[in-house]
């Protein structure tokens, strides 16, 4: 099963790669940073695999690039909340 199957086993992906910059001692803004390089990445290479994703990636594709850094900050936040 791929990480992106499942929306909560891609949720718990992101919250461990979000612990593990963490623990390497990178700042919020570098975290947001590379959560919005990984948005891009998904949104242009990687087909959506479930309805949560088919959303994001709309919502991705629609948004400037500016509103992106706010789904990608969003995103992290969903994430360390979820602990």
């Amino acid at each position: 099963m791929s990480v992106l199957d499942n929306f909560d086993t891609w949720k718990g992906f992101l919250s461990n790669r979000l612990q593990q910059a963490q623990q390497q001692g990178m700042d919020q803004q570098t975290i947001t940073s590379i959560a919005a390089e990984v948005g891009d990445y998904l949104a242009q290479n990687v087909d959506a695999k479930n309805k949560e994703e088919s959303v994001l990636k709309e919502l991705w594709n629609a948004a400037s690039e500016q509103e992106q850094q706010a789904i990608a900050s969003t995103m992290v936040k969903l994430v360390q909340n979820a602990k």
